[in-house]
Order: C-alpha cells, then structure tokens, then sequence
C-alpha cells in the first residue's frame, strides 16, 4: 500500500479506529469467502447440493456477482452430467458477460473512487472463453456435434481477435482445437480434421500418444512432407488405417482446481511505489490420474491445456493497465483527502478519507473457481464394443460404461480433484 498524506499524529487513533469499522462491513459481500461451502460440496460430488447453492446465488439480487454464480452453477451442472440444463445456464453467463463488456467511461472513472470489487465481476478473458469449451463439450455429449462445432469456432475466433485485434501475448486454447479435429474425423472430414489436429500440435508442443490421429491422417490425406516431420517428431507412432470394425475412445479428464487470485504488489522502478494487485496462485490437486479400459493397466492421459499456465498469463497481461488505473485513483484519493481535511480543518477526517478511499481501492480476487486446473486427454483404439472406462486418481476409482461405434469416436468427459 502506498503511504497517505502526511497528517498530525494525533488523527491516527480516531482514523484507525474508524478504518477497522470499514473493513469489518466489507466481509459479507465477499463472493469468494460466501461461496467456500458451495466449492467443498462441488468438490466432494455433492453436485446438487452445489448447484442449487449457485442458483439461489444468481437468483439473490446481487448483480455484481451473478456472472461469476451463473458460470460456477454451469460448471457444475456440466460436471455432473446434467448437460442441458449446463447449456441453458453458460448460455446465460455467456449473455450477460457479453453486456459486461459495454462498459461506459462513467463507470471506468467511478471505480477510480470506488472499489473494483463494487463493480459486477466481467470475467477473465480466459473465463470467457472457457464457457465456449464447456458448452462445446456439453453439445457433444448430447450428440449434438454441429452446435460443438460452433462453440469450438467460437473460442478460436474470439482467440485470433485478441491476438490480431486487441495485440494481447496470447496462445490459442489446445483443447479447443483438438476438440475441433475430433469433431471434424468424427464426421469424416479428414482434411478439416487433420489442420485443427496440427494446430492443436503446435500449440501443446507435444501431444504424445495423442498424435496418433495426426500422423494418420497426414498419410491418408497425402501430406508427404507433413508426415516425414511428424515421423520424426513422433517416430513410435505408426499410422495404421483404422479397421472396419474398429472405434476410437477419446477420454478428456477436467484435472484439478484452477488458480485462485490472492494479493499481490507490484514495485516501481524507484520501489517508493508499492501498488496492490491481484496474482494467481496454484491450489493443490491430485495430479497421479490414470484412465484403464476393461480393468487394462491404467495410462497416464496427457496434458493439453494447462489453466495454470493460462490464468496467470491473461492476468499478467492486464498488469500494466490496472497499475497506471490505481495509480490514477492515487491521485485522485490525495486531492480528495486533502480537500477534505481542508474544508472541515479536521487532519483526523482527511486522514480516514485517504485511508477509506484507499480501502475501497483494493484489487478485486473474484474468480471462476470451479473451472479445472488442466484439461488431460487418453485415447484409446478398440473394437466397436461396449467397454467400462475408469478413472483413478488418489486412491479414488470413477468407472463409467461407454459403446463404441465402427469407425467413430466416443468422448467421455470426467472430472477430477
């Protein structure tokens, strides 16, 4: 925190004394701290429980917060299988962040003087694109892959905007992408398949088993030079036609729990300067998952997008714009401050002024903290079939029944803590 004005000590008692009082009053509009019970009970699969605590969020009147209730309660709707009533409700957060975003200059200028935790959360630009990846997967577990194609068209658009557009360092989402070429072989559009897989390739740097698909396909569709590199870079992996008879199970594991932001500083270039912002912070999980088929030896699913990495640089972007606002705001509390201990010849009022002021300009922690710390995929080629899938991750064993298809691919999308 930066230092107030220089005030008689004799003001700090009466203006301390006051400061305790508005920072006890701030604590129940915490969204984060009012919402932990909700979070236990979605972690612990109490998933119904957790949606309707989220619902009766949304639904309470408080505004500043109903994006951030509307994108939890979707979240765990997707995760507990209820993918229609998912859709429904990301359909509406994605509605109002969209809103969010016509922000006027009046409120840009108010929350100079006012705290940012006052203004209705819009949503990390990540957040926003992670509703088009959960409805992406929500439609295609519906069997609704046309309107999956949409929502992975979706991210990668908004995506390319940001980059090209809004000159922002980010990376396409690799599991947009590679969702997107499973859609595209799934329906037999090999060429559409094979660019969205290469693309997914060069974004994960290396996807391992997951590769198999791509050097496939770079045979089948004739890409010569294509598959020469991709021997190289995967030369265990043989591209084998698929059989008549054969299916593909692709397992997409939702691991772990996203970052949470927490206080942090940041110093000027003399380090007089000292301006509080917000940083993320990884939250432990279990990260020793396995997927096994038909009680197999279990395989390790490979990381394809990590909300870990991702989370922290979205917010590391937006850094230099949140320091030159507070730094505006500090500004603006000095003269108001001043003003005030000059008009009621009270140092003890301008002092508490500065110090509420500055209270109330403290960064904003709200987050979308039930999104998942990686997306991790396992695929698996098999004889059409029906087979049980597990999921084991700390001691703890999740099995689901799933039926492959000839010359098709079966999603199954599980989520883990």
């Amino acid at each position: 925190m930066l230092s107030p004005p220089a005030y008689r000590s004799s003001a700090w008692p009466v203006a301390l004394a006051c400061l305790v009082a508005v920072l006890g009053s701030g604590c129940a509009g915490n969204y984060v701290a009012r919402t932990r019970d909700l979070r236990r009970a979605y972690e612990g699969g109490r998933y119904d429980e957790a949606a309707r605590g989220f619902d009766g969020e949304a639904k309470s009147g408080k505004e500043i917060d109903k994006l951030l209730a509307l994108m939890d309660q979707g979240m765990v709707l997707h995760a507990s299988g209820k993918y229609e009533e998912s859709i429904k409700v990301l359909a509406e957060a994605d509605k109002l962040s969209q809103q969010l975003d016509v922000i006027s200059v009046s409120e840009e200028a108010k929350a100079l003087l006012s705290s940012e935790r006052e203004k209705a959360y819009r949503g990390e630009d990540f957040e926003k694109l992670m509703v088009s990846v959960l409805q992406a997967l929500n439609y295609e577990q519906l069997g609704r892959d046309e309107d999956a194609l949409v929502e992975v068209r979706r991210v990668n658009e908004r995506m390319l905007k940001m980059i090209r557009d809004e000159k922002k360092p980010y990376q396409q989402l690799a599991i947009a992408r590679y969702l997107s070429g499973v859609l595209w072989e799934d329906a037999g559009h090999e060429d559409d398949a094979f660019i969205d897989y290469d693309t997914a390739n060069q974004l994960a740097g290396d996807l391992g088993s997951l590769a198999e698909p791509l050097v496939r396909l770079a045979k089948s569709t004739g890409r010569d030079e294509a598959l020469q590199a991709l021997r190289k870079q995967y030369p265990i992996i043989t591209p084998l036609p698929l059989a008549a008879t054969e299916g593909q199970l692709l397992v997409i594991v939702e691991a772990g729990r996203v970052p949470e932001k927490t206080n942090g500083t940041w110093h000027g270039e003399a380090k007089a300067e000292l301006i509080a912002i917000p940083v993320f912070r990884d939250r432990p999980w279990t990260r020793d998952l396995g997927v096994s088929v038909n009680g197999g030896e279990p395989v390790a699913p490979t990381p394809v997008t990590s909300l870990e990495d991702v989370s922290k640089i979205h917010l590391n972007d937006r850094v230099g714009r949140m320091v030159a606002k507070q730094l505006a705001a500090l500004a603006i509390r000095t003269g108001v401050s001043v003003g005030v201990g000059a008009v009621t010849k009270s140092d003890a009022l301008g002092a508490l002024t500065f110090l509420a002021l500055s209270y109330g300009n403290q960064p904003d922690l709200r987050s979308w903290l039930s999104l998942p710390a990686q997306f991790e995929l396992a695929r698996f080629r098999l004889p059409s079939g029906t087979y049980q899938v597990a999921l084991t991750t700390g001691g703890k064993q999740v099995t689901r029944t799933v039926k492959l298809k000839p010359r098709r691919v079966t999603l199954l999308v599980l989520r883990s803590y």
